[in-house]
Parts: C-alpha cells; sequence; structure tokens
C-alpha cells in the first residue's frame, strides 16, 4: 500500500481498469505522449497503445460525440476536458445525449462515459481554469455528478464511475491534486456512488462539504474540538443523486448545519442541500443553516485567490454562529 497524491490515484485507478477491461479507453487533449495537462494519465499511452489512450484534437464538443458513439456501441470511454471552463462547447452532447440516451431508447441503449475533468481555484491560474460548476451538471437529470475530496476516493470513486452503466460527471479538484498524499490500496475495489461520506463524528453541529474544501472543513472541525466543539463532517462525494438521508440523520443528531463550497453562492448546489434540510428536517433545527461559499464574482487574477476561496476562519465563524441559538 503506497502513499500517493489525489491525481496518482486517478493514474492509478486509470490503469487498473484499463488492465481489467479492454472496453475502457481515454480520449482528451495531449493525455497520450504528455500525459495530460496534469500528468493524470501518464504513462497510459506506452502501457496500453495509442488505440486506447488517444489524442484528440483541441475539440471539446468533439470529444464529448466520440464518447458517446463509443459508448451507445458497447465501449466505455474516459474522456478527459483540460479545465472545467472549457466544458461548455460539451454541453450540448452531454445534456441532450448522453443525458437522455437511456431514456431516449427506453433502456435499449446505455451510455457509460466519464467525463474528468479538473475545477476549482487554488493553483493560480486563469479564472476560467478555476471555476466550479457542479451546479450546472447537478441539475441534469440522467447524469451522476462526483466529485473526490482524498486520494483514496478518487481511487475508489473513479473506478465506481467507470463500472457504472451510465454517464458520469468526474470533477477532480484541481487544487487538491498533489495537496497531501494518502495510503491506496491498488486492489481494484470500488467505493460506492450515491452516498455521503462519514469522515469525523461529532455531536454539536455538522458541517457538509465535498472536494477540495474538506481539507479546511477538517481543520476547522480540528480547532473547533480544542475549543471543545465537536462537529460531524460529511464528505458528499456524489452531489447528483444526492444522499440526503445521511445529511439528515446527521443534522437530526446536531440540529445544527452549515454547508460549505468552493462554488459561488447564489445557485450553488448547497442551497440544494439547505433547500432540502428545511423541506425534510426542519424540526430538527436548532439554528437556521448556513452556508460558507464564494462571493458571486468572477475568480479573481491569481494573486486575489485567497480572497475568493472559503478559508478556515470563515468555517469556523459560521459554526459559532450556529452555537448562538439556544
Amino acid at each position: 500500500m503506497a502513499e500517493i497524491t489525489l491525481v496518482e490515484a486517478v493514474n492509478l485507478a486509470l490503469a487498473g481498469e484499463m488492465e481489467r477491461d479492454p472496453s475502457v479507453l481515454v480520449l482528451g487533449e495531449d493525455v497520450g505522449a504528455d500525459g495530460g495537462v496534469f500528468r493524470a494519465t501518464l504513462g497510459l499511452l506506452g502501457r496500453f497503445g495509442k488505440e486506447r489512450v488517444i489524442d484528440t484534437p483541441l475539440a471539446e464538443a468533439s470529444i464529448a460525440g466520440i464518447s458517446i458513439g463509443m459508448a451507445a456501441q458497447g465501449l466505455k470511454p474516459v474522456a478527459e476536458i483540460q479545465f472545467s471552463g472549457f466544458v461548455y462547447p460539451a454541453l450540448d452532447h452531454i445534456v441532450n445525449h448522453a443525458s437522455r440516451l437511456r431514456h431516449r431508447t427506453c433502456g435499449r441503449l446505455t451510455c457509460p462515459m466519464v467525463l474528468r475533468t479538473p475545477c476549482g481555484a487554488g493553483i493560480h491560474a486563469p479564472e476560467h481554469h478555476s471555476e466550479s460548476v457542479e451546479t450546472f451538471f447537478a441539475h441534469v437529470p440522467g447524469l451522476r455528478v462526483v466529485i473526490p475530496s482524498s486520494p483514496a476516493r478518487a481511487y475508489g470513486l473513479l473506478l465506481a464511475a467507470i463500472r457504472d452503466p451510465d454517464p458520469v460527471i468526474f470533477l477532480e479538484p484541481t487544487r487538491a491534486y498533489r495537496l497531501f498524499k494518502q495510503e491506496v490500496d491498488d486492489n481494484g475495489q470500488a467505493l460506492p456512488l450515491d452516498v455521503c461520506f462519514l469522515n469525523r463524528e461529532g455531536s454539536d453541529a455538522t458541517i457538509v462539504s465535498w472536494g477540495a474544501m474538506l481539507h479546511e472543513v477538517q481543520i476547522a472541525a480540528a480547532r473547533l474540538a480544542d475549543e471543545g466543539i465537536m462537529a460531524e463532517v460529511i464528505d458528499v462525494a456524489t452531489l447528483k443523486p444526492l444522499d440526503m438521508p445521511t445529511i439528515l440523520e446527521s443534522v437530526a443528531k446536531t440540529g445544527r448545519c452549515v454547508i460549505v463550497h468552493e462554488a459561488s453562492r447564489t445557485g450553488g448546489f448547497g442551497a440544494e442541500i439547505a433547500a432540502s434540510i428545511a423541506e425534510h428536517g426542519l424540526l430538527s433545527l436548532l439554528a437556521p443553516v448556513q452556508r460558507v461559499a464564494a462571493p458571486d464574482c468572477v475568480v479573481p487574477l491569481p494573486k486575489l485567490e485567497h480572497y475568493f476561496m472559503p478559508d478556515v476562519d470563515q468555517i469556523v465563524a459560521a459554526v459559532r454562529k450556529t452555537l448562538e441559538f439556544a
């Protein structure tokens, strides 16, 4: 069992699943000889050849369209979009075809494709490289939306995504690619999709988050624990379909909830979680739900990123605010 980074875990999962299943292939811009812009596909070309590791033109719409055709004919394509800000030309195919294929054909065809793309700020890149776009995809019926928060989660969830018979949007937090290392057992065991993970048990407040923000959330929870405030931490992991029962069970225990996400506040996925808590768990609440999110603006130039992204102090303050209510 080796200690590896999140991007290395992605590479490990891809290699393992390509070895196990000859119908799995990888395509995207620079995924072959260069190993991808973040080196997530490094070494796969030499190991599996150019028929299964395909360098494409700079054409995101074509990448998505070709992947759908491959998936409909029995292959399992894993497509890479270099940055989430480049995914918009592919939305037509993803929304109008990939997500609808099973329904449109009454189950005769499925679309077992994975679309991987880095997302989020924190690496000092231009703004269109640094957006968090999970809510766009979570609104589309027929898509699974998955965001890993650690190397072990990335490995197990990507295996599950590739094996899923329907399209999965796999958003990889760019800042978390090399943020820390974790022991990952390359045992080929997938983690379950469509469930939240309990990262830390607590009794005073529930903190719900996903992706790279789990790093700040865990630090905030440790700081709160030093003050005697025990926060329960939930990693959503799969945003669509959302495992609300796990969140509601935690809120019923703690009576308080703080939702943390890097995407801008208005229309962010945290609003959906807050609305579901109000609808199904209102009587459990001892305080209003708090949201910690980025402001409603374009990701600022690299030197201002730290003003844009939620931080540990904001998370701690939000939890303390929920405790002000009797």
